[in-house]
């Protein structure tokens, strides 16, 4: 992995970055013939057992919860997340440490040598070249455990090319229609195509649709389902799993703020438990891990006055989510929304879902071309009957996001919302 990089490549993580753009007319092209055809010729064998998580939303937070639960039982992780926040880097974890930019060149360079070798370059997304990338500083680590995160759907994406032992669905809602469809049926027919014949699948969401039951019985998953076969109740401030074999009380509730996080906590401790026989994991462990885990712009709340919250929420299931924990934080005078999102979003619906706990919003185009205009989004408010004197631009989120701050009252709250994109500038102009 420290040979020297080919003549005419690029020499650095940003110059990577930019050269995976080019190698794809699509941003997203679904499909595993091409990420296939290139792993097949990367020596990268993945040894360990391994979580393929996938949902609508919650994927985020319940891989993070299990790689925090593995470490603390001392158990050599590798996670692979995406979108990043602030830095690429923080898509690949190895033993709960962001690969160097060193690291991730080496294993670009690696991969354009097999997606060149044996015949015309096989053209890869950049979410595929990454995904090959962090397969193979994965295998060259040899973890103990290894989680993917899915980047969208299931059937179709990149980490479905490698086999899981544990299959998670966090959630099933409406989202990325023009790739997924339009409905639950058809996009939980999507993500049951991470379900492996004999393995164990797990379904967070309690009205899973019949396309995923069915799928799952199809292939011949064992299939374990929120509310039926697994629960989280909360009593007080601990909370109660109960599963397959598994009954834990007086759990300590996740370092990551909201009662949906208890959802997540109850896939992550389902998984954890079906690999029990090859990983075990104590009591304490389990505790450790839950009260330590951290994952930005997941209600993430920013210490100090005026309140200051941020979350990727860019859906209508999210946003309700996201609602619901803001109704549940207590007083505050007024509550400033910053909101940016991509245009592609269903952007009504996450209005709608907020519009009740936001008093004045301030709107901003994100960057590229998927990134809504301000106007777009200022058509959206009005559509939800936002009086006009209560909304203002501004030309990006930083500046966005400095303006509510500045209008902001010390017993205010400014929440920033509507993509990974809005939740980074907003963290990096709050600095």
């Amino acid at each position: 992995m420290t040979a020297p990089l080919r003549e005419g490549r690029p020499r650095d993580l940003a110059g990577w970055l930019a050269y995976l753009e080019t190698l794809h007319p699509k941003a997203i092209a679904m499909g595993l013939d091409r990420v296939r055809a290139v792993l097949a010729r990367l020596d990268a064998a993945i040894a360990c057992p391994v979580v393929t998580v996938t949902g609508t939303n919650g994927k985020g937070s319940t891989s993070a919860m299990i790689e925090a639960v593995m470490r603390a039982a001392g158990w050599r992780t590798g996670l692979y997340a995406s979108p990043h926040l602030m830095r690429y880097n923080e898509r690949v974890r190895i033993a709960g440490q962001e690969a160097t930019d060193e690291a991730l060149v080496a294993a670009f360079d690696a991969v354009e040598d097999a997606r060149t070798s044996d015949g015309p370059p096989v053209p890869l997304t950049y979410f595929e070249f990454g995904t090959l990338a962090a397969l193979l500083l994965f295998a060259r680590s040899s973890p103990d455990v290894l989680v993917l995160e899915v980047g969208l759907g299931g059937r179709l994406d990149a980490v479905n090319a490698i086999d899981a032992d544990v299959a998670i669905v966090t959630s099933v809602d409406v989202d990325h229609r023009e790739f997924l469809g339009d409905t639950r049926e058809a996009i939980g027919r999507e993500k049951a195509g991470i379900f492996r014949a004999g393995r164990v699948a797990i379904c967070g969401d309690p009205d899973p649709p019949r396309s995923l039951l069915d799928e799952a019985a199809r292939v011949g998953a064992r299939l374990y389902v929120a509310g039926r076969d697994f629960t989280a109740t909360a009593e007080g401030t601990q909370w109660r799993y109960r599963g397959p074999g598994s009954e834990r009380f007086g759990l300590p509730h996740p370092a990551l703020r909201g009662a949906y996080q208890l959802g997540n906590a109850a896939c992550a401790i389902a998984a954890i438990d079906a690999l029990r026989d090859r990983l075990p994991v104590s009591a304490g462990a389990l505790r450790d891990g839950l009260v330590g885990v951290e994952l930005p712009g997941r209600f993430q709340v920013l210490p100090g006055r005026p309140t200051r919250v941020l979350d990727v929420a860019h859906n209508p299931h999210a946003a309700r989510a996201l609602a619901s924990c803001l109704a549940s934080m207590g007083y505050h005078a007024q509550t400033h929304a910053v909101v940016g999102m991509l245009a592609d979003k269903d952007i009504d619906g996450v209005v709608a879902a907020l519009r009740g706990q936001v008093d004045r919003w301030t709107v901003a185009p994100l960057p590229g071309p998927r990134g809504a205009s301000a106007q777009v989004l200022e058509d959206a408010l009005a559509r939800a009957g936002v009086p006009p004197a209560a909304v203002r631009t501004a030309p990006d989120v930083a500046s966005a996001w400095r303006a509510a701050v500045d209008a902001a009252g010390e017993a205010d709250r400014i929440v920033a919302f509507g993509s990974f994109l809005t939740v980074a500038a907003a963290l990096a102009a709050d600095r």
